[in-house]
């Protein structure tokens, strides 16, 4: 089996799980799906340019990220795998994103574009619901990064991530998951041992 055939069949499996889109109709709109398995380091989307795609990941791990002036990257978000990550904002409103979206192992990802949710939209009232529910979780999670990264402990933000990333404390290099929780690397390592002394295991 090729390996865009077992993309597809997975995204087709995920998709269906959240609308009530037929076999006939998925493979109707299908023709505008992209099929890709791009290296580690893959760069899908850089800051300033025009988002055109969601991705969703068949197998791999992906995330998005900023890059300040002092050359320092601020980790937004990862995407394992049966997740979706895009940039929203620069979609919706044809903007340059601030985002920058890479692979951090070598990953097999289904790109969508506004062709497929389009035509997903015309015939599928769930789709839209779904769609719509989808748009309100991510606005409802930047919320909460916010309200932790402003008022919560290093150790409750850790301990969010790992309610959130639960497979992914060993596949993502520490100074990344620092980057993502606003803290140092030397910050987290204390956080791990402490939790350890207390015989916190994570899932």
């Amino acid at each position: 089996m090729s390996i865009s055939v077992i993309m597809i069949d997975s995204f087709k499996t995920y998709f269906q799980s959240k609308t009530n889109i037929t076999d006939e109709q998925f493979l109707s709109i299908a023709s505008t799906l992209r099929f890709k398995k791009v290296e580690k380091g893959t760069i899908l989307l850089h800051q300033s340019d025009i988002c055109h795609h969601s991705f969703f990941v068949s197998k791999g791990l992906l995330r998005s990220y900023t890059i300040d002036e002092t050359g320092k990257e601020h980790i937004i978000q990862f995407a394992p795998e049966n997740w979706i990550i895009s940039d929203r904002s620069s979609s919706y409103f044809n903007e340059p994103s601030q985002l920058f979206i890479d692979s951090i192992e070598e990953t097999e990802i289904v790109f969508i574009d506004k062709n497929f949710i389009d035509a997903a939209t015309e015939i599928s009232v769930t789709f839209r619901h779904q769609d719509n529910i989808a748009l309100h979780n991510h606005i409802r999670q930047l919320q909460k990064r916010v309200n932790l990264l402003l008022g919560a402990t290093a150790e409750q933000r850790y301990l969010d991530f790992i309610t959130i990333y639960p497979s992914l404390t060993l596949r993502i290099p520490q100074w990344m998951i620092a980057s993502y929780l606003g803290i140092t690397p030397e910050t987290l390592s204390r956080i791990r041992k402490e939790l350890a002394k207390r015989n916190f295991k994570p899932y």
